[in-house]
């Protein structure tokens, strides 16, 4: 006999909760979220140093707990107080299994959405809900991800000198210690306050006398020295690296850029602002040099069509910027279809757990290039136990559950982070404020 359409509604319900609720019994029994909070501390101790945040979650597990990294290092104030403040009633009481749905559900809580701070925030959750996954399931969590394409991580370090031969030096140093890839500047980036004395502004006391300066056709003329000087000393065998920090023209990047081809650098990073993103296309068909973009981005539309276009050849996003392990993912998913490398920000303002997530992503990524820096002091050690280890230039996690690494509250509660609001003020000889 033929069933109404409400008797088959009443069965098909039914049948769901009864699902539901034998669905414990099939697996690991469900975990509620019962606390998470910001733990705000500089990278050096004193004071010194970025701040770093991380996002601790507790569970109804006793003892059961995830570490993410927040860190916002020039907004850590506001970062901490989005964790603090919104977060909690957001969180306790959620089932700590459901990562998607609740990266989701906070990334549209708040209605606007993709800025720095809240997207922060939701990383630190995000990662931290990883590390439990990873702890729950007793893997590390790149295992979780797919398992290994690689027995270790390949680094790049930094090198700056105020001369070509004084950045041979240290070069030199670096590939005695096993690295392989260098970038090299010249000083800070742009060269900064390297080329010039003190500029017309400063003397018509226009802005803050901390505020930095940059000639812009100073730079463009040295960076390809220092790349000529770098090679002839220190040979084929390492490969050299450049960061523009979008800090010149368009056109000038592209005669930058030409003019570097004779010496085969690895890749130029970041020539273009993301407001002059409808350059790539001519930068791209200008030289032959590979490009890596993308650590101000936070929103897959500014990168979404260079991608597709292929218009770069590495993807350099800040992850706990662009919201976590479980967006980025979905990036190095997507580059690898367009033959794009994942290169995730890593500088000094990435901490130890934001590293040792970067390390499990690229251990289960196949489209991975290279990995920034990776090497900590011994204060950093011992604030987080469990940090990657680096050798000859590669790195390796261990594989402790989640992604095996902690924190020491004792000692960060004593170097707490504060209210720096970061020095990227740049200025022209003029005062004009310079985009990084």
């Amino acid at each position: 006999m033929r069933r109404s359409v409400a008797e088959v509604f009443a069965a098909s319900s039914a049948e769901t909760a009864e699902l539901q609720r034998r669905a414990p019994a099939r697996g690991l029994p469900p975990i509620k979220i019962k606390d998470v909070k910001a733990i705000g501390v500089k990278s050096a101790p004193d004071g010194r140093g970025s701040n770093l945040v991380i996002v601790k979650v507790e569970t109804t597990e006793p003892g059961l707990y995830g570490l993410g990294c927040a860190t916002f290092t020039q907004r850590a104030d506001a970062v901490i107080t989005a964790i603090n403040s919104y977060m909690p009633e957001f969180c306790i009481g959620r089932d700590a299994d459901n990562i998607e749905d609740m990266w989701q559900a906070f990334f549209v809580s708040s209605y606007w959405r993709n800025g720095g701070v809240l997207n922060n925030a939701v990383s630190g959750l995000d990662q931290a809900l990883w590390d439990i996954k990873g702890k729950r399931a007793n893997m590390p969590v790149y295992q979780l991800l797919g398992g290994k394409c690689r027995f270790a991580i390949d680094t790049y370090s930094h090198v700056s000198g105020s001369t070509p031969e004084e950045a041979a030096d240290i070069v030199l140093q670096h590939m005695a210690a096993g690295q392989r890839h260098v970038r090299i500047q010249f000083r800070g980036y742009g060269g900064v306050g390297t080329f010039v004395g003190d500029p017309p502004f400063r003397t018509a006391e226009f802005g803050l006398p901390r505020d930095q300066y940059m000639d812009e056709g100073a730079y463009v003329r040295a960076t390809p020295k220092l790349f000529e000087g770098v090679r002839k000393r220190c040979g084929e065998d390492v490969e050299l690296l450049h960061d523009i920090h979008e800090m010149i023209q368009p056109i000038d990047a592209i005669n930058m850029c030409k003019q570097l081809e004779q010496y085969r650098p690895y890749f130029i990073e970041d020539p273009l602002s993301p407001e002059n993103k409808h350059w790539w296309k001519q930068l791209r068909e200008s030289t032959i040099v590979p490009f890596a973009m993308g650590e101000l981005f936070n929103n897959v539309n500014e990168f979404l069509e260079p991608v597709i276009n292929r218009y770069f050849d590495y993807i350099r996003i800040h992850v706990s910027q662009f919201g976590g392990l479980s967006p980025c993912m979905k990036v190095a998913r997507l580059c690898e279809f367009f033959n794009v490398r994942t290169m995730w920000h890593g500088p000094g303002d990435t901490s130890p757990v934001g590293h040792a997530a970067q390390v499990h992503m690229e251990l289960a990524t196949w489209n991975f290039g290279l990995h920034e820096g990776g090497t900590f002091s011994d204060y950093l050690r011992e604030l987080f136990p469990g940090c990657v280890t680096k050798e000859n230039g590669y790195l390796f996690a261990n594989d402790n559950p989640g992604f095996g690494i902690d924190i020491n509250e004792a000692l960060a509660a004593r170097n707490p982070s504060n209210n720096d609001a970061g020095r990227w003020t740049v200025r022209r000889y003029d005062g004009c404020i310079i985009r990084p």
